[in-house]
């Protein structure tokens, strides 16, 4: 038993000394990849830098929005389009069958006199192409048949035209909503991670992003002021508009009444005034006459970063009024806030 028991404690023995040191190696192994993370991994982000990085995505995701605004412009355009080319041939189609009714007067009117002209029947075949392309039937046809076959030929020819062309337009269709597509999975995709980020923050901290995103109103006065001192009745009108709007909600893609993005709060205000500006940022920086920083009057639109991705509309006092973000309501702000890029007066 002795013999047997001696190996049995050196296993054991052993054992206990390998899961020693199998223990100690864990530990080494678990307390270096502690000290490791503790060491290596990035600090935990203080309320600014998650602020700063919150910003960074909502201007990433209004550059993204004013692409989609821009694909959507497109694509309403498009869609119109089809439609008018869907009505015209119609109307077309229209024509086309009165055509071919006065053809089948005609050839009742042969047949009650005798008989059906050959060529007439080719006419009224269910193939119109065959007598169309037919030399021999323009010969044999009368004065009034070849009119009423010229009719026909014009119409088909420009039903198949405009048809052509609604296929071109479908298909350009498809790709604008393609792109509008990948356009919202982006702001969504920024805005989601913005949304994330401010959860990280306390209470108190992220009231702080939006007491810095919401200035209190400014004196009623202030509106008068400025519509006083726009260069003209539609800047002053437009001016009167976005003071009217103040404290409504940044919605990415909204255009008014009640809801706005950037550009979406510059077009419903201009609108308001009676002047139709393009919907997108790097399009209305074009829609007037470009003015210097240093003659900026009420009404002028104000534009930002090196994309022209955010506008403004100025107020007077080095103050505009705009829609920030989804963080922020429509308020007024310094002009000086964001990175100048140029400035137009809507003319």
């Amino acid at each position: 038993m002795g013999a047997h028991r001696r190996p049995r404690q050196r296993a054991t023995g052993g054992g206990r000394v390998r899961t020693a040191a199998t223990i100690t190696l864990a530990g080494a192994a678990t307390a270096t990849g502690l000290g490791g993370g503790t060491g290596h991994a990035d600090p935990q982000p203080t309320a600014a830098q998650v602020r700063a990085k919150v910003d960074k995505l909502y201007q990433e995701a209004e550059v993204a929005t004013e692409k989609y605004n821009g694909a959507k412009e497109k694509a309403d355009a498009a869609e119109q389009r089809l439609e008018d080319l869907r009505d015209e041939a119609a109307r077309k189609e229209d024509r086309l069958n009165s055509a071919r009714e006065a053809l089948g007067s005609v050839a009742a009117a042969q047949y009650r006199s005798g008989g059906l002209d050959p060529a007439l029947q080719l006419a009224l075949s269910s193939d119109p192409d065959r007598y169309l392309d037919g030399a021999a039937f323009a010969e044999r046809a009368g004065s009034r048949q070849r009119a009423e076959v010229g009719r026909v030929r014009k119409e088909l020819r420009e039903v198949e035209q405009l048809r052509g062309a609604a296929r071109v337009e479908v298909s350009s269709l498809k790709s604008r909503r393609a792109e509008l597509k990948r356009h919202r999975e982006t702001v969504t995709g920024k805005l989601e991670s913005a949304r994330r980020l401010l959860s990280r923050l306390t209470a108190e901290e992220r009231a702080d992003v939006g007491d810095r995103a919401s200035r209190s109103a400014p004196d009623p006065r202030e509106s008068l002021s400025a519509s006083a001192q726009a260069p003209d009745s539609r800047a002053a009108a437009a001016v009167a508009y976005a003071y009217q709007k103040l404290g409504s909600p940044y919605v990415w893609g909204a255009t008014g009444p009640n809801a706005f993005d950037c550009s979406g709060l510059t077009q419903a205000a201009y609108r308001a005034a009676g002047v139709s500006l393009p919907r997108t940022t790097y399009a209305q920086i074009d829609a007037g006459r470009r003015v210097p920083r240093s003659e900026l009057l009420p009404g002028d639109l104000v534009f930002f970063y090196s994309g022209i991705s955010h506008v403004g509309i100025y107020v007077g006092n080095g103050q505009m009024i705009h829609a920030p973000n989804p963080s922020a309501p429509v308020r007024v702000a310094p002009v000086d806030e964001m990175p100048f890029a140029g400035a137009t007066r809507v003319v």
